[in-house]
């Protein structure tokens, strides 16, 4: 395993900072450590390799559905992401539109 970049270390910083139960868009993490770059932050969360401690499970795209996770858009990768999410209560309809919007944590 490769040692993470000074970048990736403050992105994984910057989202342990999303408490349970809430989820946040990679563009409003972006936000929140000062950088535009909402594809920065969504590289750096694919290589996170301290998955799900550093929790880039709770990062969802910006027009609230599910997302990605681990470099995949489907299958096992994202049912693993939907059922980590469930298990802290944020839930999603079948087409992978968050139900609550007050679970969106900015």
């Amino acid at each position: 395993m490769r040692e993470p970049t000074d970048f990736e270390r403050r992105v994984y910083a910057a989202l342990c900072e999303v408490p349970a139960g809430r989820v946040t868009s990679y563009g409003a993490l972006a936000r929140r450590m000062g950088t535009g770059s909402a594809r920065a932050v969504g590289q750096a969360l694919r290589r996170n390799p301290f998955a799900p401690e550093v929790p880039c499970h709770r990062v969802i795209a910006a027009d609230g559905m599910i997302g990605g996770y681990a470099g995949a858009r489907g299958g096992a990768e994202l049912r693993r992401k939907r059922s980590l999410l469930a298990a802290e209560g944020v839930e999603f309809d079948r087409r992978g539109n968050l139900l609550d919007p007050a679970r969106w944590w900015a």
